[in-house]
């Protein structure tokens, strides 16, 4: 997460990171308390990563639901459709990391 945080400050900065213990190569210091300060955001972005990670997975797993030589009927692609846009819906209105721990993933038709 220190890493993370560092780069979103300086992107170019050139850093070694031994447990809590950062040494800095051709730039600047950055203060402890600057990055710390920015430890919610890249909590909250590892989150949200890793929730889309398992909604990318869903979708994918049931692409076959929606494909044109599909066996469904039109009311169960209905289904399907209605649950693949839930899925893509999920991560809308995300602001903190509570937030996305909380997402209760649909259910499957």
């Amino acid at each position: 997460m220190i890493i993370q945080a560092i780069l979103k400050i300086n992107p170019n900065a050139k850093f070694t990171v031994r447990g809590d213990e950062i040494e800095w190569h051709n730039c600047s210091p950055i203060p402890k308390e600057q990055i710390e300060a920015l430890f919610p955001i890249v909590e909250f972005e590892m989150a949200l990563d890793e929730l889309r990670a398992k909604r990318n997975k869903l979708l994918a797993d049931t692409d076959y639901t929606v494909l044109q030589d599909s066996t469904f009927t039109d009311a169960q692609v209905a289904e399907w459709v209605v649950y693949r846009q839930a899925l893509r819906d999920i991560t809308n209105g995300l602001t903190t990391k509570d937030e996305v721990e909380a997402v209760v993933f649909p259910t499957k038709p």
